[in-house]
Parts: structure tokens; sequence; C-alpha cells
């Protein structure tokens, strides 16, 4: 696959670089996804203060409920790239089991893995946002059960933010990154 909108490679000039070293961590070479996005810079700095929240410590649900909101949004949506990633970055922290990963990649709600009640409603959140735009009764009844209501904001913006990020990477056909697993490679439990 060839990207469509390819990432800036260094030498950056100074404004590129300085974007760059604020979205990743330091010591960190930019992904393909960021150096894709500074290639608009206005946009890359709208969307840095966006996905700082979205990834920060102000965002009111632990890192293991955005980490499935994201993983089943970006599997969703066939974003391999933005799902390799995350699961590359964050499944062992947030903790995701292998399982898990498995689920949010080619499974649903109803597999074994999702033992508690917070976690699979989730997993039905994205499911619904992405099929309808919309959540039924039934769910909304079992994720204020779990969740506050900020909480659920957070969640459904999550959830979109997510799309969009999904859109770009698919769209722009950014490369996949080397150390990021596939969707295949979680298909079965030898894996």
């Amino acid at each position: 696959m060839t990207a469509r909108i390819p990432a800036l490679e260094p030498p950056y000039e100074p404004a590129v670089a300085a974007r760059l070293e604020t979205m990743m961590p330091a010591g960190v070479a930019p992904i393909g996804l960021f150096r894709t996005f500074v290639r608009n810079l206005p946009m890359a700095a709208a969307m840095h203060t966006w996905g700082a929240y979205e990834l920060g410590r102000e965002l009111s649900v632990s890192m293991r409920a955005r980490e499935i909101v994201i993983d089943r949004t970006t599997a969703r949506c066939g974003a391999e790239y933005e799902w390799g990633v995350h699961v590359a970055f964050f499944a062992d922290k947030a903790p995701l089991t292998p399982a898990e990963v498995r689920s949010l990649t080619h499974g649903g709600p109803a597999d074994e893995c999702w033992v508690h009640a917070c976690d699979r409603v989730l997993v039905e959140l994205v499911d619904q946002l992405h099929d309808s735009a919309d959540v039924d009764d039934d769910l909304w009844r079992r994720l204020t059960v779990e969740y506050a209501p900020e909480q659920v904001l957070d969640l459904i913006v999550l959830c979109g933010w997510y799309h969009a990020v999904s859109f770009v990477a698919r769209a722009a056909r950014v490369e996949r990154e080397p150390f990021a697993p596939t969707f295949g490679s979680v298909a079965s439990p030898a894996g």
C-alpha cells in the first residue's frame, strides 16, 4: 500500500519539528500518522489539543476503558494502522489480555473474555454508535449504571474522535508502523 499523503521525513523544518516533539513522548520517534498530520500545521496543532485530552489524565475514564473504546472503534472502522499503534503502545498498560484484544478486533461483547459489565457495555456502545450513530434505551440504562454522565460524554466523544482518526489513517493510506501488530496477528489464540 502506498501512502496517498506521504508522511514527512526528517530533517524537519523548525516549526514541524517543534510540533512533532509535542506529539510523542520524549525520545520516541514520531509515528507516521503524526508526520502526516503535520503537513497541515494548524490542523495538527488543533488536533493535538484535543488528542492530548483524549489520551491524558483529565479524561474521566480509566486507561482500560479508553483503550477498549479506541481498539474497538478502530477495528470496526478497519483502521489497522491506528488499531496496531494503540495495541502496541497501550494493550499491556491497560491491561488487555490477548483474548480481549482478539475479541475487540474479531469478536463481540458476548465473548467469554468480557466478564465485567463495565467492559462489555463499552464494546456494545462502540458497536451501536458505529452501526447507528445512536444508543438504544436498554444499553443507555446499562451504560449509566456503570458510568457517570461525564464519563458517558467522554466515551461517546472518544468513539467519534477515533472515527475521525480512522478516516485519516485509512483514506491517506498511512503506512503501517513496523512495531505494530496486524489484525491477522490476533485472529486466533495461537495468533
